[in-house]
Formats: C-alpha cells, sequence, structure tokens
C-alpha cells in the first residue's frame, strides 16, 4: 500500500505570489506548465508564456494546475493555449495517478473505484490524495484534461466534431457540447479557424510543447543509432530531420495500424505528430506516448542545475544543453531490445532487433520507405522455441531470457502501478532469468521511465565518470560519485553516455 502521510500543508497551496508575478513578468519559459495564472478582470486564465499585455498583480490569481483555475471560474485563453503548456509533473504517487488521468484513465466508462484499484487505493484515498495535492478532484482533473484535448483537437485539426468528442473521452456529443458551453461560454464550433478541411488531406496533425532547451539532435543520434529497421527511422537532412515509426494499436476491439511522423519547431519550442486520421479514437494515449518517448515533460533548467556540481555532467551541458531521457513508444519493444543489447555493442544489437522484426514482426499494411513492419507481439513470439529465437544469431541463453522477458510481458510484468519505487521495479524486473542489474535500471530508465534509474555496471558510464588519472571506476565507486545526482541520474547516464561521443559498447 503506498504511504499516504501528508503534511500539514497541502502542495497545491504553495504557490508564492510575488514569485510567480515576477515569472509572468519576464515571460519565463522555464516555468511553463508550473503554475497557471487567472486574470480577474478578464475571468480568463492563461501560461506564464503568454505575449498578452501583463495584468497587475492585484488583478493575478495563480493556480498550480489548469484544473484548479477552472474549478475557479477562469476559461482558458485562445492567444496562450493552455492545453500546449508542457506538463509539471511531480514524482510521487499523485504526479503519476494525475498523469494516468490526463491520458484519459477515467475515460471511457472507467469509473473513480477501477482506478483506485488499479493504483493500490480506496476511492476515497484517491479522491483525498488528489484533492490535496491538486486542489481538486479527480473527476474534475478528468473533465479539464478532456476540455483541454477538445480545444486543442478542435484548433488543430479538421476532425468532425462528433470524433473529437469521444477523441477527448465523452461519452456523448451532447454532453461535450453541454459541457464546453457551460465552462468556456461559447459552442466548440466557435474555435474553428477553418469548417473546411484541405483537398486530400487524410492526416492529423497535433503539436506538444516542452520547455527549452530541446537538445533535438542529439535525442536524434541517440535514437538513430538504435533504431529498429523496418519499425522506426530517423531520416532527413541536418536542421530538417525527423523520427517516423509504425504504429498499431488496439481500441474496442479494432485493430488501428499506421505510423506517425514527428519533427522538431525550434521556434516555437513544440514538437509536430503526423499520423493517420484513423487513429482520432486513440489521440489521448498516442499524445501520452509521445510525451513520454521524448520526455517532453522534463524540466532542463532545474535538472540541469543539480547535477551540474559534477565537473564531467557541467562540461557536458554546456555542450548539450536540454539533453533529455531517450523513451520508447512500446515499453515491450524496448525491454526485448534492453536484451539484445546484452554485452555486445550497440551496431550489433540493431542488427539482431532488425532481424527479430524481419522473422516475426506483422507487415504493415500500408508501408513507407523504409517502414514495413509493426514489432512482434508477445503472443506471437511465445509461439516460438528456443532454438528458433537463437537462429537469429543469439546464443540459446540469450534466446532463453529474451523468452522470459516475453512471458514476463504477457502476464503484465511491465505494467506496475503509479508510485512504485525504483528499487521495488528493479527487484521485480530481476526475477526474470537473465534480467541483471544492469538489464534492469536500463528498462526502467527508458521503458518505464524512472528519471533515477542508473545502470552503474556499464562499461562506458564507468569510464565517462573516471577522472583522467582513474582510467576507469568501479561499479561501486561510480554509484558514490553519482549518487549526488538523485533523483536525476538517468539524466546524469545520458550526459556521460553522450560525453564519450557514442563511442561503442553500451545499448
Amino acid at each position: 500500500m503506498p504511504n499516504l502521510s501528508l503534511p500539514v500543508t497541502s502542495p497545491a497551496k504553495r504557490l508564492d505570489h510575488d514569485r510567480c508575478y515576477r515569472a509572468l513578468c519576464a515571460k519565463d519559459n522555464r516555468f511553463d506548465g508550473d503554475f497557471f495564472v487567472g486574470v480577474k478582470t478578464t475571468g480568463i486564465y492563461c501560461r506564464p508564456v503568454c505575449r498578452v499585455k501583463t495584468p497587475r498583480s492585484s488583478s493575478c490569481t495563480f493556480f498550480p494546475n489548469a484544473s484548479a483555475a477552472e474549478a475557479a471560474g477562469f476559461r482558458p485563453c485562445l492567444r496562450c493555449r493552455p492545453e500546449l503548456a508542457p506538463y509539471a509533473i511531480q514524482q510521487n504517487l499523485a504526479g503519476a495517478i494525475w498523469q494516468r488521468i490526463s491520458a484519459g484513465a477515467l475515460n471511457g466508462g472507467a469509473t473513480m473505484q477501477h482506478l483506485a484499484q488499479q493504483v493500490g487505493l480506496s476511492a476515497r484515498q484517491l479522491q483525498r490524495l488528489m484533492q490535496f495535492h491538486f486542489g481538486v478532484s479527480p473527476i474534475e482533473l478528468a473533465q479539464t484534461a478532456r476540455l483541454l484535448f477538445a480545444k486543442k483537437l478542435l484548433q488543430e485539426t479538421h476532425l468532425p466534431m462528433t470524433e473529437v468528442a469521444y477523441a477527448a473521452g465523452f461519452g456523448s456529443v451532447r454532453r461535450f457540447n453541454a459541457l464546453f458551453l457551460s465552462q468556456y461560454g461559447m459552442a466548440p464550433g466557435m474555435l474553428r479557424r477553418s469548417t473546411t478541411p484541405p483537398a486530400g488531406s487524410n492526416l492529423i496533425t497535433l503539436r506538444l510543447a516542452y520547455r527549452p532547451p530541446f537538445a533535438w539532435d542529439a535525442m536524434l543520434d541517440y535514437l538513430s543509432s538504435r533504431t529498429i529497421a523496418g519499425v522506426e527511422a530517423v531520416e532527413g537532412r541536418s536542421g530538417h530531420r525527423f523520427y517516423v515509426r509504425s504504429v498499431r494499436i488496439l481500441h474496442d476491439q479494432a485493430d488501428l495500424q499506421g505510423w506517425l511522423r514527428i519533427r522538431h519547431l525550434d521556434a516555437e519550442q513544440q514538437l509536430e505528430v503526423q499520423l493517420s486520421n484513423q487513429f482520432s479514437p486513440v489521440l489521448m494515449t498516442i499524445v501520452d506516448k509521445v510525451r513520454q518517448q521524448f520526455d517532453l515533460d522534463a524540466n532542463p533548467g532545474m535538472i540541469e542545475a543539480h547535477l551540474a556540481h559534477l565537473p564531467v555532467l557541467k562540461k557536458q551541458i554546456k555542450r548539450t544543453p536540454g539533453l533529455r531521457v531517450p523513451g520508447t513508444f512500446e515499453p515491450f519493444e524496448l525491454a526485448l531490445r534492453a536484451v539484445l543489447g546484452q554485452q555486445i555493442s550497440v551496431a550489433a544489437a540493431t542488427t539482431l532487433a532488425a532481424r527479430l522484426v524481419q522473422h516475426y514482426g506483422t507487415p504493415l499494411p500500408d508501408p513507407l520507405t523504409g517502414i514495413t513492419h509493426h514489432f512482434p507481439t508477445p503472443a506471437v513470439l511465445l509461439q516460438a522455441s528456443v532454438d528458433d529465437i537463437a537462429r537469429i544469431g543469439l546464443p540459446p541463453a540469450r534466446a532463453a531470457t529474451l523468452l522470459a522477458v516475453t512471458q514476463f510481458a504477457a502476464d503484465g510484468g511491465l505494467d506496475f502501478a503509479p508510485g512504485t519505487p525504483l528499487d521495488q521495479a528493479v527487484s521485480r524486473l530481476k526475477t526474470v532469468r537473465g534480467v541483471g542489474e544492469w538489464t534492469a535500471h536500463y528498462i526502467a530508465l527508458r521503458a518505464l521511465r524512472f528519471p533515477d534509474a542508473f545502470p552503474g555496471g556499464d562499461l562506458g558510464l564507468q569510464k565517462a565518470a573516471a577522472k583522467p588519472s582513474e582510467g576507469r571506476l568501479s561499479e561501486a565507486q561510480l554509484l558514490t560519485r553519482i549518487a549526488p545526482c538523485s533523483p536525476w541520474r538517468g539524466y546524469a547516464a545520458l550526459l556521460l553516455w553522450q560525453s564519450l561521443h557514442r563511442e561503442s559498447g553500451s545499448t
């Protein structure tokens, strides 16, 4: 059972008015998503980066999240668009639950009792926890997430109103129209910039914001050397590079298949996501996956200030400001990639992953150049024997580990409850035969998004963190040296790997 002991003062009430107002006056993008400002004279709430004339301090009320602002009766600004703000993720149980709610955990008829059961709480405990940390109930958080996502779709896509309503998690168009009108004082159709979609367009284009800086080229360099041929690719030239991959999601007994493409809009401090309009029912899920994969909710300024006490990290931060931890679109895919990378080079692991896809992947119905398959599902791989898997070039022991991880995933082993401590997650992963400390931490870091995961047994990290006179640190020495970097040791790992200039030897 998660620890629910709460301090006397609620985090939802700890905003310093003067500090928030100074950030508002400076239009400081480091605080984007950390708070919102409600302007009493207009009844509108904005992001701290909004470019409208700054209101007087006495006219401002500051809120820790958009839901609290809407619960107080404020409407979202149509200029700065609060739905674009990066999330202010709290590294605690409440933050993990909020992230699930924002991805649609209370949509589609799901109840608060069902969510509470998933996270190991009673409905009453869940209500109390979220009210304490966010100042509003889980239902109010879900309602704001639906409304803001619908607003985003209305302003960025040409989806029919019915598809907008259901994509945003509303049970009916009537309910959507009524709630939108009551909360925002206008009918949904009034937000449409154009009622006529471009001729021949069958793509959905969405924009996702982040807190700058973003080391986009470094992110794509890391992903490029690890892409699984046929499933994903990094394409384009310098300054115009993008990431593309196949996507397959089961939804209401429908097998949705296609692809997505992501490019960086540097001037706008956003990522642009393009995908087929057949994915409209699962857009909230896809947006959440993309935010996780590209670590869009990181706060680089806060993280880098914490890590800069180590000279080797400070030097690399100056070279690649805004470096983030690359995640994955599918945790199972990354877990197998980690097993394939045990004790071999990055290039060799990438070759093996491509062979696995060619033997067991599902062909994409409408392929792109270079994107031809979906990654194998656990159900397909579990039909193969150890000898079958070994034929892609694996030692039998490694093939057995790959199948053991597949069975672990099929049994729900990669589905961790929000708030699970890192040590518990690592211990659970290590119950799989052939998964050791390095593999467990690598999966926890990139697939499960634990920011403090750190594969200390990695030889590259041991070399990168050593002083010139030390040669290479032992695992124990490395963990001692990197301990002050907690709770962001994972970012320290990426900086150290980056400092090696992508030498081979670590996955």
